[in-house]
């Protein structure tokens, strides 16, 4: 949970980096760029002579669809959406990690369910603003796609790695990056005019610092962090970076929020939390002491 909280709070100040300064350039490439700066991070430490190829392939596609088709969509909806409203519309993303959890363990957790339904409460609380963009139902839909691809990613990559004893995170997580740079690459060859590009050095350390630190690092804790804690609590802190993202923005950029939405809000998030992590160590009690019994 740590490595959640570790990786929540490098996002936290991440949030308006792509509004300001990358929006003029063509999503795709952004998307592109960034992933292939995280790929080269982790191309030293990729081990794979273990590893079967029904794993390598399952990665390959893990990264295309939770950093590829994630990023795509998401960046490519700043040009319909406030970075508030891109924010807003993914609150839904700890209810897309439990169905998609449940889709694929055959079994509905309801306890998952409720508390990651009150995550998304509280978060909407915190980010109740009115909705100004003009092109609200595209940049709505490109988010809910963003968000499902992120939330299939996460539950995937979990279950996959289940099976692979021989390596370790670290020695496998570029081709996650591999997967992702080639579906960016390939849309960005129909998107991006690069015989026009003009690109600032504001932009080019935007990029590096999104690249190195928030996606490659980011991602690389963030997929760690989800195999060591149950899928619960996972799908909430999807949400937590929500309120300490405007927490960071009052603290350290001046800016204004409705506090008492925050207060209570953040609070609500985090009895979720809170409820989650005491149901699942009872759960781990009980199912113990039962075993310790026969």
């Amino acid at each position: 949970m740590l490595y959640l909280l570790l990786v929540s709070l490098i996002w936290a100040f991440s949030f308006g980096l792509i509004k300001g300064n990358l929006v003029s350039l063509d999503s795709n490439f952004v998307a592109f760029v960034r992933l292939l700066i995280s790929f080269l991070i982790f191309l030293p430490f990729l081990k794979i002579k273990e590893l079967k190829q029904e794993y390598i392939w399952k990665l390959l596609l893990i990264g295309s669809i939770q950093y590829g088709i994630m990023y795509a969509t998401y960046i490519y909806a700043f040009k319909y959406l406030a970075a508030y409203e891109v924010v807003l519309f993914t609150i839904f993303t700890p209810i897309y990690v439990n169905v998609i959890n449940d889709l694929l363990t055959k079994k509905f957790h309801a306890g998952y369910f409720i508390t990651a339904l009150l995550a998304a409460i509280g978060t909407g609380i915190i980010l109740n603003d009115k909705i100004s963009s003009s092109n609200v139902i595209t940049g709505f839909v490109l988010i809910q796609i963003s968000n499902l691809a992120f939330a299939f990613g996460q539950v995937y990559y979990k279950r996959v790695m289940k099976n692979i004893s021989a390596v370790k995170d670290w020695n496998i997580f570029a081709l996650l990056y591999l997967g992702a740079v080639i579906v960016t690459f390939i849309l960005s060859i129909f998107t991006t005019d690069f015989t026009n590009m003009n690109i600032s050095s504001t932009q080019i350390y935007t990029l590096l610092y999104l690249g190195a630190i928030a996606s490659g690092v980011g991602f690389f804790l963030w997929n760690y962090g989800v195999r060591k804690t149950n899928i619960g609590t996972v799908a909430i802190f999807n949400d937590l970076k929500i309120p300490l993202g405007v927490l960071v923005s009052i603290i350290f950029f001046g800016e204004s929020a409705k506090i008492q939405n925050l207060v209570i809000g953040g609070l609500i998030v985090t009895a979720a939390l809170v409820i989650n992590e005491y149901r699942f160590n009872k759960s781990l009690y009980t199912q113990t002491t039962k075993e310790r019994s026969k």
